[in-house]
């Protein structure tokens, strides 16, 4: 999907499509904290990208339009773009609230028939859930993905068998699919800038620098790859995080925010039909140095138990002194225990 959460607004907000949209934290005339969650292309020319601090993106657009998440929205909408995917699909694999893989095998016999059915399939999310979408055709779910990225905004975009060096070769090798910004400065630092120069590389020593992920990465670097379709991908955690308005010390205060997550991560167990086994809590202090800290517990989707360990994992954790910039609860561990009905 393309934007997804300010695609959502747009839909339901007479009078903001056109203009710079905002979605995330409270900018607070430029003090807010917390960051951008995502923005739509009007605020993009600006410079706005997702994972901004608010406070930067506010400096730089004071007048664009900043909305707050609206998750249960975003999850409705997100439900009626599936179920339109899913029709069109021998095979279905769902990997966040605006993403998803098609296996269209059966339905068309070449990548020019591919190409009109994506259009399809375009046609009929805009049509029935009101919102654009990119889609990405290839012959693998890496290829897939990296066309759907460069099919933004709301494009197709094939690559086949004989077109992977030529998408691929020029790309910075930042660009590629899996590849952190860490991870492409350890690979610029030994020579490699582009994906091509990548694609070149010794396999061994990827291997010796790298490790396992060496082959990986090697292997994504020439279009490679062999990960099937996961018709029901299981989910591995739950978890939601929230930023302090200033950094503080006030136990209240942080349980207060402890309880306000758990509570909404405990409703999100029971909607999608889960028992959790493993809490995190993840607490980010003013330095912006974290400390993750987890207690497994008998099965469970109930949001005191969930509350009260989590309670506990900050005070046996916290360091006394240090304030706190933000905090996390997460659970993992996750058992299907009801039927499935939305997991965001």
């Amino acid at each position: 999907m393309d934007y997804f959460y300010a695609a959502c607004e747009e839909l339901r907000r007479d009078g903001i499509r056109g203009k710079p949209v905002i979605v995330g934290a409270d900018p607070k005339n430029g003090k807010g904290r917390g960051v951008v969650m995502t923005c739509n292309y009007e605020a993009r020319k600006y410079g706005i990208r997702s994972a901004m601090p608010i406070s930067i993106a506010y400096r730089v657009k004071p007048d664009a339009i900043f909305l707050p998440m609206d998750y249960p929205y975003y999850e409705e909408m997100s439900n009626k773009v599936m179920l339109v995917l899913k029709e069109f699909a021998d095979g279905f694999e769902q990997v966040s609230i605006d993403e998803a893989y098609l296996d269209i095998s059966s339905k068309v016999s070449s990548f020019d028939d591919a190409a009109k059915y994506a259009k399809t399939i375009k046609d009929d999310v805009k049509n029935r859930a009101g919102l654009p979408c990119s889609i990405g055709v290839s012959f693998n779910k890496l290829l897939a993905k990296m066309a759907s990225d460069a099919a933004k905004p709301n494009g197709v975009k094939v690559i086949t068998e004989k077109d992977v060096h030529a998408f691929l070769d020029n790309m910075p090798v930042g660009k590629l699919y899996s590849v952190g910004e860490k991870t492409a400065e350890r690979l610029e630092s030994k020579g490699y800038s582009t994906i091509g120069e990548l694609s070149k590389a010794n396999k061994m020593a990827l291997m010796a620098e790298f490790g396992s992920v060496g082959l990986e990465l090697y292997n994504y670097a020439n279009g490679i790859d062999e990960s099937p379709l996961l018709q029901v991908a299981p989910a591995k955690s739950i978890g939601r995080e929230m930023t302090f308005e200033t950094d503080t010390l006030d136990r209240a205060e942080i349980e207060n925010g402890i309880g306000r997550l758990s509570k909404e991560v405990a409703a999100e167990v029971k909607k999608a039909g889960f028992v959790f086994r493993t809490i995190t809590i993840k607490l980010r202090y003013s330095d912006f140095s974290e400390k993750l800290k987890s207690r497994s517990i008998k099965p469970s989707s109930d949001f005191k138990e969930l509350y009260d360990t989590s309670v506990r994992l900050y005070l046996d954790n916290v360091e006394k002194n240090r304030k706190l910039r933000k905090i996390g609860v997460r659970v993992s561990g996750l058992i299907q225990y009801g039927k499935q009905s939305r997991l965001g």
